[in-house]
């Protein structure tokens, strides 16, 4: 028995229709048993997948009855006919559920530029909807369709305890490659069985993306596709009312982070994560855009692969992210090693930190950039030659 339980009120499908040349699958469908709100956060990148732009639109809803996800093709920059075939797919899922096209959101991930293969996007959506169900196997299956790169699905669970009854959230996610935070990073359905308003759900999915997705790093490339839905059938019968609120939004921030760490451990080629928390900054947006200046150079992301604790790649990007810090107030340890002090470089063993850096796979990176309150965490990947050698080779 799995030590989790699915949120109430949820299908899942999953199958291959050949759009990917691996015979992998590639085609996922959520059916929920009645209409549900719904809640996105998206891409802000100006080019734009056609399955954003219908998305985008449709959220936040209360009437929201399926997501029908495609991998291996992300309909981008594919013109009016993306758009038409983002529709169509909606339209064929809502046949198939028994509801309006209106009701049915859509992602799509993969190759940028061509055109989807429809009748294989058909015949896909009809076998995804035959094999919905409501077990973990079900659930596993529409998590495994999703992925493009990934080396694994990418999952999270947990069930919280309000006023003595039972809501459970489950999400499921996909990246590896083209992260950067700009929105999602990814695609992710979350689902729970509370009952929540569409604008409340909106609220509490975008104040965990902020801490989450918007907060890791593989490459520093934002996505045309990237998205994240939410989506509360309320069949828990559990409303969350402004006492519940809080407990329930730390649960949700928990699977969004846990989700988030999993797509940067698994980046492209990645041998290590950064954890690089930033303390001392004039307020949290500044500590946020330091550490991500940090999580982003490709000189500090390959001496993490190398296990080389160069300070001076990591104190010189804190000092041209473009936000005031005090160098003589300026500290850095390495996995839990104090290695440059109040702007001076300090003694330390650095065989014996390089050793450390090179087993551990999750490297913490910690800088007080002066004596303000501002703080913030970010995740990042480091940069291989294996990284480069996959990239180089992706579309060919």
């Amino acid at each position: 028995m799995p030590e989790f339980e699915l949120p109430l009120g949820f299908r899942f499908g999953g199958v291959a229709c050949g759009i990917k040349a691996s015979g992998r699958p590639d085609v996922s469908l959520i059916a929920c048993d009645q209409a549900v709100s719904a809640a996105g956060v998206y891409t802000q990148n100006q080019i734009v997948a056609a399955p954003v732009v219908l998305s985008r639109s449709r959220t936040p809803s209360a009437s929201i009855r399926a997501v029908v996800t495609n991998s291996g093709n992300a309909n981008a920059c594919t013109g009016g006919q993306g758009d038409q075939d983002a529709a169509e797919m909606c339209r064929l899922v809502a046949a198939q559920v028994g509801c309006s096209e209106e009701e049915v959101l859509v992602m799509s991930t993969g190759i940028i530029g061509r055109h989807l293969p429809m009748e294989r996007v058909e015949a896909g959506i009809a076998s995804a909807a035959e094999k919905l169900g409501d077990s973990v196997d079900h659930f596993s299956a529409a998590a495994a369709a999703i992925l493009t790169t990934d080396k694994s699905p990418k999952t999270a669970h947990r069930t919280v305890e309000l006023d003595g009854q039972q809501v459970r959230i489950s999400a499921m996610a996909k990246g590896a490659g083209m992260i950067a935070p700009n929105m999602a990073t990814m695609l992710g359905v979350v689902m729970t069985d509370a009952a929540i308003a569409p604008q409340q759900l909106q609220a509490l999915l975008s104040s965990a993306a902020d801490v989450s997705f918007n907060r890791v790093s593989v490459d520093g490339h934002t996505s045309t596709n990237d998205t994240v839905l939410a989506l509360a059938s309320g069949r828990s019968g559990i409303e969350i009312t402004p006492e519940r609120t809080d407990v329930f939004r730390e649960t949700l921030t928990e699977v969004c982070v846990e989700l988030a760490r999993e797509l940067v451990a698994d980046g492209e080629g990645a041998q290590h994560v950064m954890k690089i928390h930033v303390g001392g900054a004039g307020s949290d947006h500044d500590a946020d855009g330091i550490a991500r200046a940090i999580g982003e150079s490709p000189l500090v992301k390959t001496a993490i692969t190398g296990g080389d604790p160069n300070w001076g790649r990591i104190v010189s990007a804190a000092g041209y992210a473009g936000f005031q810090i005090t160098p003589a107030q300026t500290t850095l340890r390495i996995c839990g090693t104090k290695i440059f002090e109040n702007g001076t470089p300090i003694a330390y063993d650095a065989a014996s930190l390089s050793q450390t850096m090179k087993a551990t796979p999750e490297i913490d990176i910690e800088l007080i950039v002066g004596s303000g309150s501002g703080e913030a965490t970010r995740w990042a990947s480091d940069l291989t030659c294996e990284y480069v050698r996959f990239n180089s080779e992706y579309t060919t």
